[in-house]
């Protein structure tokens, strides 16, 4: 048996449950005493966000709101809020709100602190060091932001979506109130969902690296590995006991407060074994067909998990077994994916990458892009090529999993 090795990086405070927003005012105050609130148009207007800005000034904050921050986070909104707001000078940087609102606030914690142009960061461990103090609010229950050492941004003039990673970039404070996501419509919750599923299944079944000494010192993601897996398969149980209940009744606060446990535990899970070859596909897909991050990740899982079955029958038997499956592991290597195509299909993911809009004669072009993003294809449990990544693609965009059967 194989030593056992586990990672993970998280805030130093992580605070969950239904009211939890009311202690927001006083965590800013104890960090600073300049506050930035980044947030979108949406969430600017909303009572419940107007009264955590109203409780961090009476906890003695000033507070400037940023509520300008749009869908997948264009470059240029983040340099504009930084040439904004560096004259408020602010000590403590809050998002609140999707992923775009908890990136932008990384993002500009970054730029405050460091300077230069986001492009300097691309990439992993790019960032000189500590950033200002970021406290991340999540709105939605989907993608983990609040605890992870990621930010993804749209570069429009190259026409692609940038992942930048560092420990540095995780919040110093996580506050998860699911009551937050009670407003959350049906779409989003689904989209969302369907998000942290990927995480969890990617994270879980990641390859795992070789041990060193300085394996977490050169790498923000290092595969696989003991802590990472405890998460992991929390969320799962919670997405696949509460997803279709959230989409349905978003007044159920029981499964609201699953969703928000799954997509954080999601979140510490990738935030440290990273995830793989649905996450490398949909960045061509999304920057193709323009559509949510967490709808096309979800799309291609079905087919990523037949591709990578003969290397995780044991990982997939024991996601089985944690959701309520029985069987061999043979048997619960199938059963699952079917499973979790299933359940995708019940929330209305679209099952092909051909419905979400993806051009026919740009099934090669995807794969050939995918296979570009180093760091997600070596994190697959199965090896990829480009004759793979095409298989895969192709797969996904017809609708035939059994194509990839083996």
């Amino acid at each position: 048996m194989s030593p056992i090795f586990g990672a993970l990086r998280l805030p130093a405070s992580v605070i969950f449950g239904s009211g939890q927003r009311a202690a927001i005012g006083m965590m800013t105050a104890q960090i600073g005493k300049r506050a930035l609130v980044c947030t979108d148009a949406r969430l600017g207007g909303d009572a419940q966000f107007k009264a955590i800005v109203a409780d961090i000034q009476a906890n003695g904050v000033e507070v400037k709101v940023y509520d300008r921050t749009e869908a997948d986070l264009p470059i240029n909104g983040i340099s504009g809020c930084v040439a904004e707001c560096a004259d408020f000078k602010p000590d403590v940087v809050l998002g609140i709100g999707g992923g775009s609102c908890m990136d932008m606030a990384k993002c500009v914690a970054v730029l405050l602190q460091h300077g230069g142009s986001l492009r300097d960061y691309y990439g992993e461990n790019k960032i000189p060091g500590p950033v200002a103090p970021v406290i991340a609010v999540p709105t939605t229950s989907g993608t983990g932001s609040e605890v992870t050492p990621v930010a993804v941004i749209a570069d429009t003039e190259r026409g692609t979506k940038v992942g930048i990673s560092s420990p540095y970039l995780i919040p110093r404070v996580a506050v998860c109130d699911p009551e937050m996501t009670v407003s959350c419509p049906p779409s989003l919750t689904a989209v969302s969902g369907a998000d942290a599923l990927t995480h969890a299944i990617e994270s879980y079944t990641a390859a795992s690296r070789t041990v060193t000494a300085d394996l977490t010192v050169k790498n923000v993601f290092v595969g696989k590995n003991v802590l990472s897996d405890t998460f992991g398969l929390l969320a799962l149980q919670n997405i696949f006991k509460a997803l279709r209940t959230a989409v349905k009744d978003g007044k159920n606060i029981e499964a609201r407060e699953q969703m928000m446990l799954a997509s954080l535990a999601a979140g510490c899970a990738f935030g440290a074994a990273g995830t793989a070859a649905a996450h490398a596909i949909q960045y061509p897909v999304g920057n193709e067909t323009h559509t949510p991050h967490g709808m096309g990740v979800a799309l291609l899982m079905p087919y990523v998990m037949e591709f990578n079955r003969p290397n995780c029958v044991a990982a997939f038997a024991q996601i089985g077994r944690a959701i309520g499956l029985s069987g061999s592991d043979e048997e619960l290597s199938h059963r699952l994916i079917d499973e979790v195509a299933k359940l995708l299909k019940d929330i209305g993911i679209p099952v092909t990458l051909k419905e979400l809009g993806l051009p026919e004669d740009k099934q090669d072009w995807t794969a050939e892009s995918a296979i570009g993003a180093a760091r997600l294809v070596n994190n697959n449990p199965r090896k990829l090529d480009v004759d793979a990544m095409k298989a895969i693609t192709r797969a996904a965009f017809s609708g035939d999993r059994a194509a990839l059967a083996s």
